[in-house]
Parts: structure tokens; sequence; C-alpha cells
């Protein structure tokens, strides 16, 4: 998923475009956009790729591993907005295309969760904690961050190849270990 700046947004869209909101997502004040884009890399292109509101002041494109190389680039992996040294990447609207330098990370998973929650878990903004998956194929992630903030609701984000790999679907528990 991407999420655009102002600034590619009107370039994207045209000046004054008015996003059409589609659904909330799990975080308070997060949601997806009607639009789509297009990411093209110098391998291959991903069509169809969903854009996540409010905008940014800064355009940030969260790709999966597994996206990258059909893209033929190579992101690092990093926690949301740290962007600098990151991956660049074109995207593209039927009306327009805009080069977007320093933009694409494959997102470190990370669990959002309010203070009181924190609290509960026994652990703090930052942390780096093992989650075990226990679905049909059970795994445990390492180096996942805490993220607290009491505008969060409680969710674990983690990326589709590691879904996949779990063997996610929904209502699926994890634990900290």
């Amino acid at each position: 998923h991407v999420h655009l700046s102002k600034e590619h947004i009107e370039k994207l869209f045209g000046k004054d475009y008015e996003m059409l909101r589609k659904k909330d997502l799990s975080q308070p004040g997060q949601f997806q956009y009607q639009e789509r884009v297009t990411l093209i890399g110098p391998r291959g292109v991903l069509k169809g790729v969903a854009i996540l509101g409010p905008a940014r002041n800064r355009t940030q494109v969260e790709v999966s591993k597994t996206d990258a190389r059909i893209l033929g680039i190579n992101p690092p992996v990093r926690e949301s907005g740290k962007l600098n040294g990151s991956g660049s990447i074109y995207i593209s609207t039927e009306k327009a295309v805009v080069h977007a330098e320093e933009a694409v990370i494959i997102a470190k998973r990370h669990i959002h969760m309010t203070t009181e929650d924190a609290k509960g878990f026994e652990v703090s903004d930052k942390q780096l904690v093992s989650v075990r998956i226990n679905g049909e194929r059970p795994i445990i992630f390492e180096d996942v961050v805490i993220r607290v903030n009491d505008n969060y609701k409680l969710s674990m984000h983690i990326d589709f190849d590691e879904a996949n790999a779990a063997g996610y679907k929904d209502g699926v528990i994890g634990e900290i270990i």
C-alpha cells in the first residue's frame, strides 16, 4: 500500500482532487481510499495498489519482500516514517507519473497499543519482543516493535509474506513471549 503526500495526490489525480474514502482501518483515523495506483520498478509493475489516508507530509510506499522482487527493488526493512536512505519508485495513475524518492520500505512488524495495554503486557514503547502466532502454521516472529500511543487500538501488523508463512486467517491469536 501507499501513503501519498498532498503534493503527490495533486500530481497523480489533479489539482484540488478529493480522494474518496472507501473503508476505515483497524487504527482510529486511518482509512483506505477507493482510488488505486500502479507501482513501477526497474523490472516489474504492481497494479491496483491501495492508497491509505489521511495524506502524509511525505509519500511512503510499503511493500513485501515478494513485491520488491517483482518490482526489481531492494528496500530496507524499517519502521513507518523512517524513509531517509530508503528505496525509490515510480507511482502512476491514468493521469500522471511521479518519482517517489526515498519512499519505499518493507514495514518492520509491529504492535500498536495504548499505554494501558503496554502496562498490561509489561512492555514499553519501542521495545522489541517476540510473538508466537498460534495459527495453522505456528511461527515465532522476533524483533516485533512495540508502538505505544493512546490513539492506537491493539493490533499487530505484519505483511502478506509473514501472514502467509503463518497460515494467517481471521481470528488467529498471537502471544508475546
